[in-house]
């Protein structure tokens, strides 16, 4: 029996859109309460971020086509902002925070506005998928909303940092896709599902533009945060 599809900008993509974003604001509503009922809703979150890649992985196993590596190996930019966003929560890591807030809000935005998935509600691959990416977006506004985490001084000083590490990453990246002709980061090519990267050009060219614009939005997402408060 094939899987239930799923098609971007539908009423199911909406509806698990608006239920993410209540779900997020609960997190941040029960954190801000404080005492033993932030320490359980952070745990919570951290678990959830944790184990949204070993949930994916197992997720992906039980769909009945063959399945690209890229589903299983965490190497897409949003399963290491998981993983920093469980430890950033648990260990409150300045490093950790900071690309948790940035890599979150300017990347991971990116996969619930337009997910690059085809399969549907109720299979455990739409699951996860949406489970993964709003459990990194709740972590990057739960650090600052709750934990009172603020970007470094000068204000510009953590912006750079993030790019600098989202750099990194690209490089890594870039060398693993073209050893094992997978798509992490999708820097090898566009993700068939409609995205913003159909408005930047052709490859590699709108690499280009997302470094542009990542850097752009590093910039303006650090505009909220900028505070002389000592954070976390």
């Amino acid at each position: 029996m094939p899987e239930p599809p799923f098609a971007p900008f539908t009423s199911q993509h909406g509806m698990t859109v608006m239920i993410g974003a209540a779900a997020m604001a609960v997190f941040v509503i029960l954190g801000r309460r404080g005492g033993q009922c932030e320490r359980i809703t952070r745990t919570v979150l951290a678990f959830l971020n944790l184990t949204a890649v070993g949930f994916g992985s197992w997720a992906w196993s039980h769909v009945q086509r063959e399945t690209d590596i890229d589903n299983v190996v965490p190497l897409h930019l949003c399963d290491l902002a998981a993983i920093l966003a469980g430890f950033a929560l648990i260990t409150r890591n300045r490093t950790l925070a900071m690309l948790t807030y940035f890599w979150g809000l300017a990347g991971t935005v990116q996969g619930v506005a337009t997910p690059a998935i085809d399969i549907g509600w109720p299979h455990p691959a739409f699951l996860s998928f949406f489970i993964h990416h709003f459990a990194v977006i709740t972590a990057a506004f739960y650090l600052p909303l709750v934990l009172g985490w603020r970007i470094e001084i000068p204000w510009w000083k953590s912006p750079l940092k993030a790019f600098g590490w989202l750099n990194l990453y690209v490089v890594v990246a870039v060398a693993v896709n073209a050893m094992l002709d997978t798509n992490f980061g999708f820097l090898a090519r566009k993700p068939i599902n409609p995205s913003l990267l159909d408005h930047l050009g052709p490859h590699p060219m709108y690499i280009f533009w997302l470094e542009l614009i990542a850097m752009l939005l590093f910039l303006l997402l650090a505009l909220p945060v900028r505070d002389r408060k000592t954070a976390l």
